[in-house]
Order: C-alpha cells, then structure tokens, then sequence
C-alpha cells in the first residue's frame, strides 16, 4: 500500500463467455472459443498472479467470472475436449517446427507456440487438475485479486420488464458464485453496464455492494456528482455503490485508431496458418466438417493497413509493451495529480476492459498488463493499485446519487442490444419470464419428473436471456448460430410449458435437454416465485 500517493487505479477484467457446449456433436466451432480464451487469456492471466505472489509483488485487480465463464470451467465435457484441442494445437506446433527448420524467422514462432502450448497443458492438467477456477479462488483468498460475478447468464437487466425475472439472474449467479468461490459476491458487473433505477434494490437483496455503469450512468445522476466519476456514488435508497468508467483510461486501450493493441509490431490476430497453408497439410487438425479455422499459430505483425504482413518479432513487440505500459502508468499519475489538487481527495480511476481483450485479440495484452502492475509498484509512488471493496473501505463516506439508466456500447443506452437486427427477440423472452413466474407461482412445492420438468424450464428461459445472442445478431458475426440458440431456447421453454401445464412430460426427451443445457445444477425454479 503507497500512503502517501495521490490517487488509485481500479484496473477490471470482465471475463465472461456465452455457455457454449454441444455433447450432440464430436466437435463444435463455437465451443473452440472457450479453448481459445483459457490458452490466450485465462492461463497467462493465471501465471502473472503466480509470478507475483512468488516474488511478493503487490498488486490489487478486480475481475469478473460470469457465471457461464464458471460454469464451463467446471464442466467435465469441456475439460476433456480443452484437453484434447491442446494436444492437436502442440502437435500441428511439432510439425510446424520440422516444416519451418530452414526458415528461421517462422522457425522461431514454431518453438515459441510449441512451448506456450505445452506449457498450457502442464498449467491446466498438472497444477490445477483441468479446474482454473481453484487457481482464481486461490488468489481471491490471498486478498489481491477480487472476483465478482455477472447477471447468471449475462441478460441484458434493463430490458427485462418482468423484475422477478431480473431479479432470478442476479440471486442465481450470487449462489453460483457462492458455490465454486466460497463465499457471497461483494460486487456485480451488469452485463454490458446496462442499468436501470430499481435494479440496484435486487443487488441489495443478493447481499451486493458495487456495481459498475458506463461514464454516463454516472455523470447524467441525479443529483450531480461532485466528483464526476473518480469516486462512487451511493444509490439514495439502498446505500449500494456504483463506480463509473473512466473514458481517458479506456479510450488508450480501446480507441481502434488511438489504441495501443493496434500498433503495427504487435500480432496480426486475422492471420492464420490455418488459412495460409495448404489445405491438406492443415485438414489433420480441422474440424470434422473440413472447414479451415483459426489455429491460434500466427506468424505475422500488423505492419499497417495494406495487405502485405511482415513476420512477427516477439521480443520487439514486448518491448512495445513494456513501453505501452509505461506510457498507461505515467499518464494516470498526471491525471491522479491533476484529480487531487482539484478535488482535494484521492480519485480512483475505474478502467474496465474485456478480459478476452488481453492475450485474444491483443496477444501482447497480458504482457502489457503484467509490465504495468510491476511499474506500478517498483517505478512509482504517485497511484496505487486498488480494488472496489478496498476502496469503499478507507472511504466509505460518498455522495447519494441516483444513477441514469445507461449501457456501454454504440451511444450508450441500450441501442446495440435492441435494434432492428434483434428486436424479434424481446417479446419471445418477455413471454417467457412472465410465463416462469407463473409456473413457479402455480407449482409451489414441486417434485420427481415436475420438478426435473420446471427447474430445465428456468435453464432455457436463463439461456435465452444471454445478452451475447443479440450483440451477435447485430455485429453480424456468427449471426446464424446466434438466432439458432435464441430458437432453441424459446422452444424447448414453450413445450415444457405446455407439458407441464398438460400434466405430459416426456421424461426421454426432456432428459436429453438436461444433457445439454446443463448449467446451473443445482437451480431451484422458486427463485421465480
């Protein structure tokens, strides 16, 4: 802890991830993007926190575990295939390291991916028995690294009309987190920062204490906040805190044009061995439909915006990092001093990022995170590291405001998760939240094959909630899966509906829905109630 400095840095990470896991299928490409995430992002963030607490480095970072992200973590099925699609990636490295052996600057790349993929495996199966979440609980205890959770499948909180179905994502996710982490959430992050007045009465209830809302949530409250967005605001009439992000912070990492992922040293993320190389050296380590994916092997920079890439330097573009990193550092120490003399307090500067960003599309990223927080604590005494709960600890006296409904995202209130590529979707999950609440009203004290029946229904609804489908649909990448997952749900929610109401459950088939949409084990239907 640096006494003496001028402000602090709430760095967060939300990690989150669609529950994504098809059993009805040998292999399934959206499944390749949890694969891909535990090897880029989730692993090298794990190593970092070891490296730290080997060398008794303080750090403080605040990070989300939806509670799909957690779900699939602890999945056996997934575990099993992760393990699987890393054997296939240090294979096709092997042969990447014999086909390359007389071209040294891919020769070099081959070792490298070769190393960081066997050594993922080592991590993942010999230390943490193919289970990360005991690692990140691990570094919860220790008090550096602070987990909070997500909405349970991360729906979209201000567009639920119905505030028991609301009220069931925040009360599901609180008791999964519960579960695997072993204690109640002290915060939330709302999925996509969308907020509305009264939902942080259900934060309350759940036992919750922050949340976090785009700039605007809190710059647009009522009253004004004095501070702007360097310190929290208490919601007048439930005391829960929300923190509001910083725009010069995030717009250093985000900015497409600004931004530091895309100096042209860094990895180019598009370009792909298994687009560049011939189709049947490459088809081995495809999918069984043959079709050519991303491989994760990529041996070219960014160069700049014409066609030609040139070969990608790792130590050049750790070096970027690290100078990146320092740039970050000296930037929030003048805006921690600037903050401070005007203020007259200490400012916390909330710089909230997707986690998937570092190591995934910016490969470099846990690099730079990792350069930062060493500068932070070695170079410097003008900020310190610090999380929400810490915060709110050694300044526990803030002002009353009420937040604005807000979200992040395109103009920032809502439009990107209702817009004319998903609006359909609304009053199919409109009618199936009302709908919930009925049948946990109607059927109190349900058991055998009924409570099989009404508890799966609670699963489809909370799937079909995932924010993730209409974000896609309006993106347009992978449009096609995400109406199907959309379409899926609805439907298995409407004939369990009408089974239960019919008293003629099919026990066969609804069991093969309990196989595939297993999330949430232990969900209890009455949460609706």
């Amino acid at each position: 802890m640096k006494k003496d400095c001028k402000g602090y840095l709430a760095l967060v990470l939300h990690a989150h991830l669609p529950y994504v896991r098809h059993p009805e299928y040998e292999d399934f490409l959206e499944e390749d993007w949890f694969y891909e995430a535990i090897t880029e992002t989730y692993i090298p963030l794990i190593e970092m926190f070891n490296r730290f607490e080997e060398e008794g480095i303080d750090y403080h970072i605040t990070m989300s575990l939806t509670p799909s992200l957690l779900s699939m973590m602890a999945d056996p099925l997934l575990q099993y295939r992760y393990l699987r699609h890393l054997n296939r990636l240090i294979d096709l490295a092997g042969r990447e390291i014999e086909r390359t052996r007389w071209m040294p600057e891919f020769h070099e790349l081959a070792l490298m991916y070769h190393w960081k993929f066997t050594r993922a495996r080592q991590v993942f199966l010999e230390r943490y028995d193919s289970n990360l979440i005991t690692a990140f609980k691990h570094h919860q205890d220790t008090g550096k690294l602070e987990i909070i959770t997500c909405g349970a499948t991360h729906g979209f909180m201000p567009l639920m009309p119905n505030d028991k179905a609301a009220r069931a994502q925040v009360m599901i996710a609180a008791d999964h987190y519960e579960k695997h982490l072993g204690r109640r959430p002290r915060g939330i992050w709302l999925a996509e920062c969308g907020y509305r007045p009264g939902i942080d009465e259900i934060l309350k209830e759940a036992g919750i204490k922050y949340f976090f809302t785009d700039t605007h949530g809190i710059l647009y409250g009522e009253p004004r906040p004095r501070h702007g967005v360097f310190a929290p605001v208490y919601c007048p009439d439930t005391a829960v805190a929300a923190f509001g992000r910083d725009r010069e912070s995030s717009k250093q990492v985000w900015s497409a044009k600004e931004g530091y992922p895309g100096d042209f040293y860094y990895r180019d993320f598009y370009r792909d061995i298994g687009f560049d190389l011939d189709y049947d050296y490459i088809r081995p380590f495809l999918h069984s439909d043959g079709n050519r994916i991303h491989t994760g092997i990529k041996y070219h920079r960014i160069t700049g915006a014409e066609e030609e890439k040139e070969v990608y330097r790792p130590s050049i573009a750790r070096e970027k990092a690290a100078d990146h990193a320092g740039n970050f550092m000296f930037n929030r120490e003048r805006q921690a001093e600037h903050l401070f003399g005007l203020l007259g307090t200490k400012p916390i500067i909330v710089s909230p990022y997707d986690a998937e960003l570092f190591g995934h599309w910016w490969y470099e990223g846990p690099d730079w995170i990792e350069f930062l927080l060493r500068k932070i604590h070695y170079d410097q005494d003008t900020i310190d590291t610090i999380t929400p709960s810490e915060y709110l600890e050694r300044h526990p006296m803030q002002q009353a405001v009420q937040p604005s409904m807000s979200s992040w995202g395109y103009k920032g209130y809502n439009e990107v998760w209702l817009e004319g590529s998903n609006d359909w979707v609304y009053p199919h999950l409109h009618m199936m939240a009302d709908r919930m609440v009925e049948l946990a009203g109607r059927y109190p004290d349900a058991d055998d094959l009924l409570l099989r029946a009404l508890n799966q229904a609670a699963r489809e609804l909370l799937l079909a909630q995932s924010s993730d489908w209409a974000f896609i649909m309006k993106t347009g990448t992978m449009v096609e899966y995400a109406h199907k997952r959309t379409k899926d749900h609805v439907g298995r929610f409407d004939r369990l509906y009408n089974d239960i109401l019919a008293s003629k459950i099919n026990e066969k088939w609804l069991g093969e829905v309990e196989n595939r949409d297993n999330i949430f084990p232990d969900i209890d239907y009455r949460v609706y109630a």
